[in-house]
């Protein structure tokens, strides 16, 4: 029998060629080879999508006929609508996508996962998580626009009200930086439901399942809420050496794959120092504090800052509601999700890994039992 790997972990589950993460040299390539730090000074979150669906970039008619296919999909089906209105709004934001997800998604025959149907699943998810906050607001949705990108609709829908340029230009990188990450928690989820032969909408929902849980999608949030305990640049120290002495964990740090500083960290770092100039202070001074402890702690471990952490600060300064962060990881990674699934079904195989058997030795009798 193979060795027991927890976790599976060094146990290469899938060939891909969506997206690899090279964490010796803290690399993120994107489907053709691409460089995410040279990606991301040029593309929209639309053209990554594509990238990520067709193994090429749009070219000009490609990506309008794109914006259009995604435009015309935003609407919720009654059902759908029906289903977020009939949710408590004080709900928790991942339920309500997770949940209206499958309801837009239920047919009356599950069908095989198509493009369009991955295109259709990304372009409403906007539309689904500005619904939830709005409702927790205690404001009704708005109906999604045609004319605006993805970015800027997905503000729209949160806020009612015309999207600022420069908080749609944040948005957006981040999406592109979040798209995709190699056979994370949540892809391999997709994979795995993608592998029964399943629709791409359970796929998809399943992958949400995955995320939301503070192990995957959760760190972004515990890094803003780290943040906000620190309080400022001045308390950073104080705080991160009280913190450490406690055996906590210092939220945004580290990373499974990254040996590293992970490269869409270094992207957000530096636009987090306009996005939002004080909470970047107290970020950098909280950085530089706590890679000194972890280093003087464990020399021997990699303890890099990750994309959680400068994705807190990024995300603040766009105006996203911290308690929506995981939503948002989420409309970027539906792109890597459905393209995973969509590359599975040319080899479909079921995934059925092995276990190891730690119960007792077979043959015990249930004499117990047979009395009765």
């Amino acid at each position: 029998m193979a060795e027991f790997s927890p976790g599976l972990e060094g146990v290469v589950a899938a060939e891909t060629a969506v997206s690899e993460v090279d964490g010796a040299n803290g690399r993120l390539i994107y489907r053709g080879g691409y460089l995410i730090e040279d990606l991301v000074p040029v593309t929209t979150y639309e053209e990554v999508a594509y990238l990520l669906w067709h193994g090429e970039l749009p070219d000009e008619k490609e990506l309008d006929a794109l914006r259009q296919q995604m435009a015309g999909a935003r609407r919720l089906k009654d059902s759908a609508r029906k289903t977020l209105m009939a949710m408590e709004a004080s709900t928790d934001p991942m339920d309500v996508l997770r949940t209206v997800v499958s309801a837009q998604g239920a047919s009356p025959s599950p069908a095989r996962p198509s493009l369009d149907e991955a295109v259709a699943l990304t372009a409403v998810f906007p539309t689904i998580v500005g619904g939830a906050y709005r409702r927790r607001q205690g404001k009704d949705p708005v109906e999604p626009r045609e004319d605006l990108g993805h970015a800027a609709n997905l503000l729209w829908c949160l806020e009612g009200s015309e999207p600022d340029p420069q908080k749609a230009h944040l948005v957006d990188t981040y999406l592109v930086l979040l798209a995709d990450h190699g056979l994370n928690a949540s892809t391999f989820a997709a994979r795995v439901v993608a592998s029964t032969g399943s629709d791409l909408t359970s796929c998809v929902v399943g992958a949400i399942a995955a995320l939301k849980g503070p192990a995957h999608g959760g760190a972004t949030l515990a890094a803003r809420n780290m943040l906000d305990k620190i309080g400022s640049a001045e308390n950073a120290e104080r705080w991160l050496n009280e913190a450490h002495a406690r055996h906590e964990r210092f939220s945004g740090f580290g990373h499974r794959v990254y040996r590293t500083y992970d490269p869409r960290a270094k992207i957000l770092r530096e636009m987090a120092r306009t996005a939002a100039p004080e909470l970047h202070r107290t970020a950098a001074r909280t950085e530089e504090v706590a890679l000194k402890i972890l280093h003087d702690a464990h020399p021997d471990r990699p303890n890099a800052t990750n994309v959680d952490f400068w994705a807190s600060v990024v995300l603040t300064g766009a105006g996203i509601p911290k308690e929506l962060f995981t939503t948002i990881f989420a409309t970027s990674r539906v792109a890597g999700w459905t393209a995973h699934v969509l590359e599975s079904l040319s080899d479909l195989r079921l995934i059925r890994p092995a276990s190891k058997w730690v119960g007792p030795e077979a043959g015990k009798k249930p004499a117990q039992l047979a009395k009765r």
